[in-house]
């Protein structure tokens, strides 16, 4: 799977983008025709703690996959959108065996 990684507002670190990679790899698990992952990054100027937001677009086959969370820090943001992620796999893939 490819990995486009966008960041807004600052400058994102390996450690970073090697944490969500990992994260993402494990994706291939639930659907196997994962083409490629596009992941946004941005800090946002506001009281709230909540102020990062990561918004991850997959494109499977013949259609796109897409969840925004916001969190205190993208590790955790990542964990939620992952799992929403996942969610989203496993009724897609359920759907093209149903039909």
């Amino acid at each position: 799977m490819v990995i486009d990684f966008q960041s807004t507002n600052f400058k994102a670190d390996r450690k970073l983008l090697d944490f969500i990679s990992s994260k993402l790899a494990k994706l291939d698990h639930f659907h196997d025709r994962i083409v490629n992952a596009t992941v946004y990054m941005k800090v946002d100027h506001v009281p709230d703690k909540n102020n990062k937001t990561l918004e991850i677009k997959i494109n499977v086959a013949d259609t796109q996959l897409f969840v925004t969370e916001h969190d205190r820090t993208f590790e955790a943001a990542t964990d939620n959108a992952l799992m929403a992620l996942k969610n989203q796999l496993v009724k897609y893939k359920n759907r093209q065996v149903s039909s």
